[in-house]
């Protein structure tokens, strides 16, 4: 049964500059989101000083974060699908404003993981909302653009976020900072509820009749995991974990980095732009563009090289490279799920690339962390630099099988319980290897990952006797 609701097949979009508009909006809301989650880490040593937290507290309250908005993109994609753009994507700005504003009237460790639960649940709803935006606004020949420049503010919010609410603690206190994160959300959901609608976006946009959730037993949706979360991992431990490197390894001073490292985030949305305009070129009607996934994979390969350099400026170039190379990587993804997956989905396809980027990242994070505890600066940056050529290894693979024009009729889903019975059994088998928590979270996660996909795509491949 159809799950859409019926409309004419022409894609009506506004005219001229008016179409561009609410992915301007959009830009518009993932700086804000940006800019909400980076003013904790730019306050920390304020914040802690203040407060008696630990630097461990602090790294378990942004584990919260990261956890809970792993689950909030694919939830917000099907939210955004079902309720419509519009009122989904006040709802969630509503909740994540309110969420970071709390922060101003938090003390301990328990009140900010609250606080930052509830923002990573509110700005799960980001990326869905900028690739649903694209979608309905713009014509094909345009989208993957139009997400790029949805997706674009993220990296200026990375940029100005110490510009801006450094000014404000110092002058009044790190708590007014939060509050301004609160107007800020408030005068962005007003520009929303004005630009929504009609004459910048179309009333006409499919919308899903009941609501979709991403099913684990499709290939389309481990090939969409595998081409995005793995391939674009670097922009993630890059902004969050390099200033270590730099700092440690390379000895430049905090007061220093203000002045470098604007730059690789920079060369984060330049990427978005320069995928969003390659993959509209040259992956135009190309469902499995291996030779771009191939020519990306390559270029990732030269970060592994940063640490024998020994290098400020040789760094920043090559993290600037990597984030550069992720974004391609994040447009060009964006650009094939939209092949597997029906404009009304568009949302969910987005929140599942999305949900699995955190969760890469989530489970990359302490790997790296320790590693930079070691010195050990080879091994972080080789295995940031070889995780596109796994990803897109194992999508070459996925994307080669399609999908069953009769599913019922395959062995998916029983092979795939039994796989993922098996890979949870395998990890609890591997317990005792874990040094924390966060390590235990990453080996059932990887168990349960290897043994449903490997599931899966056996028993895609063994049809059920006497259908063969």
């Amino acid at each position: 049964m159809s799950t859409t609701q019926a409309v004419s097949s022409t894609h009506a979009v506004a005219p001229g500059w008016r179409m561009w508009v609410p992915c301007i909006g959009m830009a518009l809301c993932s700086l804000l989101s940006f800019v909400d989650r980076g003013v904790l880490g730019v306050l920390a040593p304020t914040i802690l000083a203040d407060t008696g937290m630990t630097a461990q507290d602090l790294g378990n309250v942004v584990f919260f974060f990261f956890l809970v908005y792993t689950f909030g993109n694919p939830l917000w994609g099907s939210l955004i699908d079902y309720l419509g753009l519009r009122n989904a994507m006040l709802l969630a700005v509503g909740l994540w404003t309110a969420a970071s504003a709390s922060h101003a009237w938090m003390s301990t460790f328990v009140g900010f993981a609250i606080a930052r639960a509830l923002l990573g649940l509110g700005e799960g709803a980001t990326f869905p909302g900028g690739v649903r935006t694209a979608v309905e606004s713009l014509p094909v020949d345009r989208r993957a653009r139009g997400i790029a420049t949805s997706w674009s503010g993220g990296t200026l919010g990375a940029i100005v976020t110490p510009l801006l609410m450094v000014p404000i603690a110092g002058a009044y206190g790190w708590r007014a900072a939060f509050i301004a994160t609160g107007v800020f959300g408030v005068v962005w959901l007003v520009l929303w509820a004005i630009i929504a609608r009609p004459p910048y976006l179309p009333t006409s946009a499919r919308r899903s009749s009941r609501m979709e959730w991403p099913n684990v037993f499709e290939l389309r949706t481990w090939a969409l995991v595998f081409s995005y979360a793995l391939p674009a991992l670097a922009p993630g431990p890059i902004l969050n974990l390099m200033p270590i490197y730099l700092t440690r390894g390379l000895g430049v001073a905090q007061a220093d980095l203000a002045s470098i490292f604007w730059i690789p985030p920079a060369a984060w949305g330049i990427g978005y732009f320069a995928g969003g305009w390659a993959a509209d070129k040259f992956a135009a009607n190309n469902k499995r563009p291996v030779g771009m996934f191939v020519l990306l994979t390559i270029a990732a390969l030269v970060f592994g090289i940063t640490p024998s350099l020994a290098s400020v400026p040789a760094a920043i170039a090559l993290m600037s490279w990597a984030c550069f190379i992720g974004g391609g990587f994040q447009m060009l993804a964006m650009k094939v799920g939209a092949y597997a997956f029906p404009r009304e989905q568009a949302a969910m396809m987005s929140g599942i690339a999305s949900g699995a980027w955190s969760l890469a990242n989530a489970g990359a994070s302490p790997i790296i962390g320790r590693f930079f505890d070691q010195q050990r600066w080879d091994a972080a940056f080789w295995l940031i630099a070889l995780a596109p050529l796994v990803g897109v290894v194992i999508w070459i693979g996925l994307s080669r099988v399609e999908e069953s024009a009769e599913a019922p009729q395959d062995r998916r889903v029983p092979f795939g319980i039994t796989g993922l019975a098996i890979g949870l059994g395998a990890a609890y088998l591997m317990r005792a290897s874990a040094a924390s928590v966060q390590e235990l979270f990453n080996i059932f996660v990887a168990g349960a990952v290897a043994g449903l996909v490997l599931g899966v795509l056996v028993g895609r491949l063994i049809r059920k006797p006497g259908l063969a």
